[in-house]
């Protein structure tokens, strides 16, 4: 049987921190667990990011004499900060979406290290 997948307003849904219907439970488990996991995070932050960076560079070269290039620079900056600090309790956040779709703490690092073994 197939992992049932969320449509893209869903997806966008538990994106910005929202919960899934339990029909989707495998989906979040395979989501947090999968091989590729950590890439997967990495671009649900890019998502989560996107309209904050959109305004924030709007904002700077409308209201600003800032030079793009600075601005460009500067947003970039900000994004890479982002994925820094929230790469680097990727397990936690994690660990907290499962909570939060119903599976018991420790859930995920459980899952990984299996799969590794």
């Amino acid at each position: 049987m197939a992992i049932q997948r969320p449509n893209l307003l869903q997806w966008l849904r538990y994106t910005f921190g929202g919960r899934l219907p339990d029909r989707y439970r495998d989906w979040v488990l395979h989501d947090t667990t999968s091989r590729n996991w950590l890439w997967r995070f990495a671009l649900r932050i890019v998502v989560e990011a996107l309209p904050w960076l959109v305004v924030g560079f709007l904002a700077l070269t409308l209201l600003t004499p800032i030079p793009v290039g600075y601005v460009l620079a500067a947003i970039g900056l900000a994004l890479v900060l982002s994925l820094y600090f929230t790469v680097t309790s990727a397990d936690e956040l994690t660990e907290a979406r499962l909570v939060k779709h119903g599976f018991r703490p420790g859930t995920g690092k459980s899952t990984r290290r299996q799969a590794r073994n």
